[in-house]
């Protein structure tokens, strides 16, 4: 493959701190590369000088003649002004874009909603949007664009589940060209894996290649780790020989032991100095009782969308649960309503009398009063000391465990990056010790080291765990179970995890498909046709239940899943028998007995999804 960007021996400081340090790399041609690191490490320079925006302190860098590129940044340069499909489409004549297929699908996956506004060229100006619509808008016009280089900072900041996974599709499947290349900076790891063929990682201003995606990146460098481990292991045991020896050896009045104290001094000088660990550690929790908060027969309204309608929701002590959903379904608000602060239409909040309840918002709003504060006075004003591990320990030193140390601990609050502050938020949340955490889009602004950080903390972590995330991999590493809110007022269980979600969002999205092409249909029959067609498709839509007006391909697909309930149903019946009779015979193994029963509900629990997916299936068909 050709070399479409080099860059030699480049560097760059900002103060006294090299963000980049004599690195040398290239994309070439088919590349698809994923960045990572802490956050201020570097990353996003590394993208601005790959795009021209900048130049180094010292080295080169050069690019094949006639190369395009395209580069979307963290900051939002839409003209606020424009439309919507006048910033989209950039003055692209109709018939251009609408029989492009690409284009089509670029505008279907990443502006939803915002589509028909687009489609005239015209619509709504891009000033009244929010900051993540007009992220997605900048993104889609990149796509359309297709530069050779594709250079991407955070692209899946504020998609959720089903726009990540359409992402990481568009770029391996439609951006194909031989001459295509992808550099892109996230933290979300489901993507790194799903696109990345090769992983840089920016470290101490430099950067380090690895082969592969996120799961083939740490896995290499556990390996670099064994490796350097071992060479430092056979490092240290000649410098305690060389120092061993200078204890014993006679005043230096000979070359030779001269020589052996430079070669000891050679050792200990190249010694590297410890790195800045981020290090979280387990809290003290108060132990749960058996009831955590129940949402009973529950009806939450925001506006004019209902959120909840007469839903039942239970959380157990130690539930460990993740919630999806497209944006705007609710998620935030049911976490609310979880804590108290919406307030329910209808039903009944309760809450056990031990709950110590931590809610980290997607705002970092909370620290607003401490913004005048340096770091070390935010923390003590939560707690001065905790109790770690049996041991007492002081705010100061949790925050070096915390990465912040030396004089970042006297930095003011408000001169911290979002990762800091985000990563302070979740310290004076853990700092009360709360017993239920409720977290919405933790990821937001935490690098990946950061990330796995927290949820080592969190694996240890004895009480109940509430998370909303678009964060793929988080959900599917921290949480035992998922649940979806899909704008029905319902909340479903995914016993099938995030696969099932997007499996339900498609067919969902099919149906909606075929009743609008109904109505539209009936629309262009007769005045009767036309009113039999929209009762039928207004039933469909309300409530899913058949009413015989199924078409041919509903009522075969309703069948399908009619018959996939009955096999999982089989399946789990005789999983459930089995573990009856294993119940039995290890009812003197104690360990045994337990780790049989948590799998015997976890059965249960999956039984009682598939018999709601029976139910829905019998009643479509009637």
């Amino acid at each position: 493959m050709s070399n479409l960007v080099s860059a030699e021996r480049l560097s760059l400081m900002l103060g006294t701190r090299h963000i980049l340090d004599s690195v040398s790399l290239g994309v070439s041609a088919g590349d698809r590369i994923g960045v990572v690191g802490r956050n201020g490490g570097g990353k996003s320079t590394l993208l601005r000088l790959i795009a021209g925006d900048g130049e180094p302190d010292s080295g080169r860098l050069t690019r094949t003649g006639g190369l395009t590129v395209g580069m979307l940044s963290q900051a939002d340069s839409l003209d606020p002004g424009a439309t919507i499909g006048d910033s989209v489409l950039r003055g692209r004549a109709e018939h251009e874009w609408a029989g492009d297929a690409r284009i089509r699908d670029v505008m279907h996956g990443l502006l939803g909603d915002l589509e028909m506004s687009a489609l005239g060229g015209h619509g709504t100006d891009v000033r009244s949007l929010s900051g993540g619509e007009r992220r997605r808008i900048a993104l889609a016009r990149l796509l359309i664009d297709d530069p050779d280089l594709l250079l991407l900072d955070e692209p899946t900041n504020h998609l959720d589940v089903e726009g990540v996974q359409w992402l990481a599709d568009f770029l391996v499947r439609r951006r194909t060209r031989p001459e295509h290349a992808l550099v892109v900076v996230t933290h979300d790891r489901w993507f790194l894996d799903a696109v990345a063929t090769l992983t840089w990682e920016v470290v101490d201003g430099r950067v380090e290649s690895y082969e592969g995606g996120y799961a083939a990146y740490v896995l290499a460098k556990a390996e670099r780790a064994r490796l350097e481990a071992a060479a430092e292991e056979r490092r240290n045991n000649l410098m305690r020989k060389e120092l061993a020896w200078l204890r014993r050896g006679p005043p230096a009045r000979t070359s030779k032991p001269k020589f052996r104290i430079d070669a000891a001094n050679a050792l200990i000088q190249g010694e590297p100095p410890a790195r800045d660990e981020v290090a979280l550690a387990s809290f003290a929790t108060s132990r749960l009782g058996k009831d955590v908060v129940d949402l009973l027969d529950a009806t939450v309204t925001v506006g004019d969308r209902t959120i909840l309608d007469k839903q039942t929701w239970r959380l157990a002590p130690g539930e460990r649960t993740g919630i999806v959903g497209v944006n705007g379904a609710g998620k935030s608000t049911l976490l609310r309503a979880v804590s108290g602060d919406v307030p329910l239409q209808a039903g009944k909040r309760k809450v056990g009398r031990t709950v110590q309840l931590g809610f980290l918002t997607q705002e970092v709003r909370e620290l607003a009063e401490v913004a005048g504060m340096t770091v070390i006075d935010a923390i003590t004003d939560v707690r001065a000391y905790t109790t770690l591990d049996g041991k007492e320990v002081s705010a100061s030193q949790l925050a070096k465990r915390l990465g912040f140390s030396g004089p970042r601990q006297q930095t003011r609050v408000a001169s911290l990056s979002g990762g800091e502050q985000r990563r302070l938020q979740l310290l004076r949340i853990l700092m009360t010790e709360p017993n239920v955490l409720l977290l919405d889009e933790p990821t937001n602004d935490l690098d990946i080291e950061t990330l796995t950080s927290m949820e080592d903390v969190l694996d240890g972590w004895a009480g109940t765990l509430l998370v909303v995330s678009h964060d793929r991999y988080l959900l599917e590493r921290m949480c035992d179970r998922q649940v979806a809110l899909l704008g029905d007022g319902r909340i479903r269980e995914l016993p099938g995890g995030v696969e099932q979600y997007l499996q339900l969002r498609h067919d969902q999205q099919q149906r909606t498909s075929r009743t609008a092409a109904a109505q539209g249909s009936s629309a262009t029959g007769s005045s009767a046709g036309g009113s039999s067609g929209a009762a039928s498709g207004s039933s469909g839509g309300s409530s899913g239940a058949g009413s015989g007006g199924l078409s041919a391909a509903e009522e075969r697909q309703a069948r399908k899943d009619l018959a996939r309930a009955e096999r999982t149903l089989n399946r789990l019946h005789e999983r459930e028998q089995k573990l009856h009779d294993q119940l039995v015979e290890a009812a003197s193994d104690h360990a045994r007995a337990a780790e049989l029963d948590r799998e015997l509900r976890g059965v249960q629990e999956e039984q009682e999804a598939a018999e709601l997916a029976w139910l829905e299936a019998a009643e479509k068909l009637g």
